[in-house]
């Protein structure tokens, strides 16, 4: 099964944006992650929607950060590209009769619900100025990983 990028991908996008000049295109995105432009647009329309980034049309236009990254949690963003459910796991049979298979999706159920309630948790309190904060000592002269690309 392949995993849903959606978050990473635009949690990458807003970093870049963070730290630049002016605003990004669709297609200086989308050449940066390798998808198109309308992609781009569709993914950034739920991040307008709950205001963290806006754009501009026209000649020097594009889109820009619109709230302070302190404020967006990665659960934000995450709630506003649409992402998935957390997790996908689950029964075929939601109500069998078999005293087994009740006996396994109470646990399994418990169980999801526990690991989703610690993961939420954890997005939430995750906010982008962590993100690039830590961005910004990786790319310091003398940080951690001063041969990777920082631009």
């Amino acid at each position: 099964m392949r995993n849903d990028s959606r978050l990473s991908r635009t949690l990458h996008v807003l970093l870049h944006m963070a730290r630049r000049d002016g605003p990004m295109t669709s297609q200086v995105i989308g050449q940066m992650l390798g998808t198109s432009p309308v992609v781009v647009r569709r993914t950034m329309a739920g991040l307008r929607e709950a205001g963290y980034v806006r754009s501009e049309k026209g000649h020097g236009g594009g889109w820009t950060i619109a709230a302070n990254l302190e404020d967006v949690s990665l659960l934000d963003v995450h709630r506003a590209v649409g992402g998935p459910r957390i997790f996908a796991i689950g029964s075929d049979h939601p109500n069998p009769d078999c005293a087994v298979e009740k006996v396994v999706n109470a646990a399994l159920e418990d169980t999801l619900r526990e690991a989703e309630a610690l993961l939420i948790a954890r997005l939430g309190s995750v906010s982008l100025a962590e993100l690039a904060r830590g961005f910004d000592a990786r790319c310091e002269p003398g940080g951690p990983n001063p041969a990777s690309r920082c631009g």
